[in-house]
């Protein structure tokens, strides 16, 4: 039943228009920016001038995967995150159907692990989307010799693929948890909306609130510290220590956001 469950919730995600339109607006990031890149090339190849980053860039399309992801988590996957959790219970409560499932002779716990599942599934499903559109665009107008890394050493095809693999895991985790708080808004209104621009607004205001030195203290609490530390899988050998410390942060958020909509959920009572 539990199989069932999950299964049915991933599928009316995916036929819900507002996804499908999300989606199509993803997989658009990684193609502009290939593009982007392919003529600052261009323009750089024929002005004469100092290279720039197409012509970094030319014959390292692999990059742009990461380039894109790791581009995209400080606004647009949260945002997509948030509308997922939005919909998954202040969506249901909006239109009447929250109160079905609630009242049905399912574990209301259960009910919400069926939520994060679906959530979790769109969110990997929409990093890997990306991922892919980006190997074949940025294959397509840069090329590829393998994966240039950021310590100056250049990865294989297969070893690069492995590092990509590795990013969309974790900026995957990184979106669950920033969709689990997410969902613990969610739980608390009837309005999608409210919740899209709660999570929203508090990503914004951790990101301000990570440029005040002044703040030193504050900065491991905060979520969108750990974003850039990601980037160190373009490094050789892999620095696992801010990786591993945004993982964790994220796991934190994940549990007290999952924690609070459990909470909520089990003495929801409309």
């Amino acid at each position: 039943m539990i199989t069932r469950q999950f299964g049915s919730e991933v599928r009316w995600m995916l036929r819900r228009p507002r996804t499908l339109i999300g989606l199509f607006g993803l997989i658009l990031v990684p193609i502009i920016i290939s593009f982007g890149i392919w003529t600052a090339s261009d323009e750089g190849e024929g002005g004469g001038g100092p290279p720039g980053l197409g012509a970094i860039l030319q014959g390292n399309g692999m990059v742009v995967p990461i380039f894109t992801l790791f581009l995209s988590l400080n606004l647009l996957l949260p945002l997509v995150a948030s509308i997922w959790a939005a919909d998954g219970l202040a969506g249901e409560a909006q239109h009447g159907t929250l109160r079905g499932l609630l009242v049905a002779p399912v574990s209301r716990v259960r009910l919400l692990f069926v939520k994060l599942f679906g959530l979790t599934a769109m969110s990997l499903f929409a990093v890997t989307l990306m991922a892919v559109v980006g190997i074949i665009a940025g294959t397509a107008f840069l090329g590829t010799d393998g994966m240039m890394t950021l310590s100056g050493t250049t990865l294989s095809t297969a070893e690069g693929l492995l590092r990509i693999g590795l990013f969309i895991l974790l900026v995957t985790f990184q979106m669950v948890a920033i969709g689990a708080v997410a969902l613990a808004v969610s739980s608390t209104t009837e309005h999608p909306l409210v919740v899209q621009a709660a999570t929203m607004t508090t990503i914004i205001v951790f990101q301000v609130l990570g440029q005040f030195s002044s703040l030193d203290w504050l900065h491991p609490f905060l979520i969108t510290t750990g974003f850039p530390g990601l980037i160190d899988v373009m490094r050789d050998p892999i620095p696992l220590g801010q990786i591993g410390d945004s993982t964790l942060l994220a796991g934190c958020y994940l549990l007290i956001g999952t924690g609070l909509a459990a909470i909520r959920l089990v003495t929801k009572d409309s």
